[in-house]
């Protein structure tokens, strides 16, 4: 399944998610995602994205790493489904928006928090949201430049 497509499902289900361990798991399922279309995009995206997108991979897994990890049947995992990146300046962007969302999915649960494990899981997960989006912000920014700089490549040869 293509990248947009999977971002899509990952937004709708956290948007879904009512309780803690929905949102949690959730949370879970998007970082897993990020850290997949991230190591897509360093093997075989656009070269000037490739030190950003391992970036983008770590974060994300740095984003797992913090938050427990639900049971989650391979078939149900939607990084697993990913086969097709697609139009990158699409994917991050929207990839962008599900990091932002998560973000304040993740303030929700640390603000209603009952234990300090939870709370600061949240915390270090919201981090690593921030800085994934940051990624995906210059990734974006060099798709733009690149694309600048081949219309003017077009412009200054016609």
């Amino acid at each position: 399944m293509d990248a947009v497509r999977l971002i899509t499902a990952s937004r709708d289900a956290l948007a879904g998610s009512g309780d803690e361990t929905k949102i949690m798991a959730e949370a879970w399922q998007a970082y897993a995602l990020a850290q997949a279309i991230g190591s897509r995009l360093a093997v075989s995206g656009p070269p000037q994205l490739r030190g950003e997108a391992l970036g983008l991979t770590e974060l994300a897994g740095r984003g797992c790493g913090v938050l427990d990890t639900p049971c989650v049947d391979v078939a149900d995992l939607r990084a697993a489904q990913l086969t097709d990146l697609g139009d990158a300046h699409k994917a991050l962007l929207d990839l962008g928006a599900l990091l932002v969302e998560l973000g304040m999915a993740l303030v929700a649960v640390a603000s209603a928090a009952d234990d300090e494990s939870t709370y600061w899981q949240c915390m270090e997960a919201i981090d690593a949201a921030d800085e994934s989006r940051d990624r995906v912000r210059e990734m974006l920014r060099r798709l733009a430049a690149k694309e600048g700089e081949t219309r003017e490549r077009y412009r200054t040869a016609g």
